[in-house]
């Protein structure tokens, strides 16, 4: 996967990225760096792309 694709993130987080975007734009912020801006947010948000699972471990009793 190259550097940039967002292929591997859900609809809901590429939905964030972009409104969070569009709040930089609308304070200014030039359209590349918004777009980097909200990237991150969403992946310091949510920890990058898809996740599986509930993120819980089942780790058996002993």
């Amino acid at each position: 996967m190259p550097r940039g694709d967002k292929s591997a993130y859900t609809d809901k987080q590429k939905r964030q990225a972009q409104h969070i975007e569009e709040s930089y734009e609308e304070r200014g912020v030039s359209e590349k760096e918004a777009e980097r801006r909200a990237w991150a947010t969403v992946n310091k948000e949510s920890g990058g792309g898809k996740k599986s699972g509930s993120g819980r471990k089942n780790h058996p009793k002993t």
